[in-house]
């Protein structure tokens, strides 16, 4: 391409980067909470930091979980982002997006009891978590069971 092998490494090395990336803000766009529930995750960032720093620590969990935990706490304590924030709407939002798509593996492996155990909130952001991740809340109570009930009134 450049005539120069250290170029063309360097191009090549750069387009690399460049296209990770967009398939990476790509998958963010695709696992984002819809509709309210990014604002609500948003809000509930304070307790979500918490609960994911006692999730880390408890010993009965499996490692892959606790390993996914701490590699959470590094991405957020890590000062640049995946999304810059000038974008608009992805730009402030990655964080709880990541934090979000984690949980749901996380919540997912742990159970709901562990999470629930852990949770340093309030009962209403608990229900907001488990809508975020997907979980049920309550014996037989399904998130689209809920959701069907919330839109229904």
């Amino acid at each position: 391409m450049t005539g120069s092998w250290g170029w063309d490494l360097l191009l090549g090395v750069a387009a690399a980067l460049a296209l990770t990336w967009v398939a990476l803000v790509a998958v963010l766009v695709a696992v984002r909470p819809r509709g309210d529930l990014l604002r609500e995750a948003l809000r509930l960032l304070p307790d979500v930091l918490r609960l994911v720093r006692r999730l880390a620590a408890d010993p009965e969990l499996p490692r892959g979980v606790r390993i996914r935990l701490a590699l959470l706490l590094a991405y957020l304590a890590f000062p640049l982002d995946l999304v810059p924030d000038f974008i608009p709407v992805l730009g402030y939002a990655d964080d709880a997006i990541v934090v979000t798509a984690t949980l749901r593996s996380v919540v997912r492996r742990a159970g709901l009891p562990a999470v629930r155990r852990h949770w340093p909130g309030t009962e209403d952001g608990f229900a907001v978590l488990c809508r975020l991740t997907g979980l049920t809340k309550g014996p037989g109570r399904a998130h689209g069971d809920a959701a069907r009930r919330d839109a229904e009134t």
